[in-house]
């Protein structure tokens, strides 16, 4: 059985479970600068060059839990220039400016981070060259630098780059309630490789040699239980490169004693904390 998730695991896209569709949708297309890539009834997938980032999910009966309850920390968006990056963070900040909630440089990539109008963590990012991040043997650099936001879009923000390039989710970080049961999951269990690690307070997993899939950390929510129905974080996505790469990972649930649904082109299962994940084949 293969210990780790294959090279080419990728995010998919983040569900919301939102009580306002057309405000949040607003916010994803008019500020972020994505696209409606399909509507249905109760539902919206919003995204770029058709690669869905967001499926934004009317559950009107849920209410929010409380800010330390595990959950969603934030979806990050990666942008392939900063051109394009520049242009999201200019609307978004331009249209809902009191969403802003900060930016830095994490010496990997450059990051601007907003709340939704749900109170939903949202990174809009651009990400440096691989070949330029430091490594100290399996842990990659990271830092958090001062990043002006008016120097960079003074530098980098080009009303043709509004709509151009792709803007997928890049990583997911979450808010657990401890790490070592986060570090037993998604790294024993699921296969990720530890990036990482900052002691019982944060921990940051990929495969393939990203700086990072998934975050997870204890900062609001340290001693958190399993979640109950609310809204905010409805699905993680995984997209697995192969059969055989689904395959494993489903060998690795079923050891571990994971309760997992499995079709044979996708696996919907739970974390510790009750978060829902689902792996399937990349299209």
């Amino acid at each position: 059985m293969t210990d780790v998730l294959a090279p080419a695991t990728l995010m998919g896209a983040v569900t919301l479970d939102v009580a306002d569709l057309d405000a949040m949708t607003r916010y994803y297309t008019e500020g972020v600068l994505l696209e409606v890539l399909e509507a249905a009834p109760g539902q919206v997938t919003v995204g770029r060059a058709g690669v869905p980032s967001l499926v934004l999910r009317h559950s009107a009966a849920l209410r929010h839990a409380p800010r330390s309850a595990a959950g969603l920390y934030h979806t990050a968006v990666l942008f392939d220039s900063r051109a394009a990056l520049a242009a999201a963070v200019h609307a978004v900040a331009t249209r809902y400016p009191r969403s802003f909630t900060g930016s830095s440089d994490h010496l990997v990539s450059q990051a601007f981070y907003f709340d939704d109008p749900e109170g939903n963590g949202v990174e809009l990012y651009w990400d440096r060259p691989r070949s330029g991040w430091q490594w100290d043997g399996s842990t990659v650099r990271m830092g958090s630098l001062p990043l002006d936001p008016n120097a960079f879009l003074q530098e980098h923000l080009d009303e043709r780059a509004r709509l151009g390039g792709a803007a997928e989710v890049g990583h997911v970080h979450l808010k657990v309630g401890d790490i070592a049961t986060a570090s037993a999951f998604y790294v024993d269990v699921l296969g990720f490789e530890t990036t990482a690690r900052f002691g019982d307070q944060a921990l940051f997993v990929s495969a393939g040699g990203y700086h990072h899939h998934v975050g997870m950390n204890t900062w609001e929510s340290r001693g958190a239980g399993p979640r109950t129905p609310a809204l905010g974080l409805g699905q993680v996505a995984l997209r697995l490169p192969d059969a055989d790469a689904l395959g494993a990972l489903a060998d690795r649930l079923r050891t571990a004693g994971v309760a997992v649904r499995d079709d044979g082109r996708e696996l919907v299962f739970e974390d510790p904390w009750r978060n829902a994940v689902r792996a399937a084949l990349a299209d």
